[in-house]
């Protein structure tokens, strides 16, 4: 088993809300969904969003971030069916998709502290 599969591994095991996981390091994607999830996004887009789309974000919200905020480490964003929280890593990102149910925020920093 890689490295990053393994956190996807322990991500999962974060919280049962986890519905979907996805680490972007160094050119590198690896994620996973859990098993018959309701309202699930497709393999494709999934992709596309983990190369193009959460990248782009926190690109935006850093420098936003940096100008007078203080900084900025995350993101969460409210789609109709689930939450998806993007956290910045050296190199990349995680992305980690929660149950409506859930709060993402509760989870962010032990997120974060496994993939540091």
């Amino acid at each position: 088993m890689s490295e990053s599969q393994a956190l996807l591994d322990q991500i999962f095991d974060v919280s049962e809300s986890v519905r979907y996981a996805a680490l972007y390091r160094d050119d590198h994607l690896v994620s996973r969904q859990r098993d018959e999830i309701a309202g699930a996004s497709s393999n494709e887009s999934d992709r596309y969003e983990e190369l193009f789309v959460n990248p782009t974000l926190l690109t935006l919200i850093r420098q936003r971030g940096n100008v007078d905020c203080g900084g900025a480490q995350f993101v969460v964003v409210r789609y109709g069916n689930f939450y998806q929280l993007v956290i910045a890593l050296t190199g990349g990102h995680v992305s980690v998709c929660f149950e409506l149910s859930a709060n993402p925020l509760e989870y962010a920093g032990r997120i974060r502290d496994i993939c540091e």
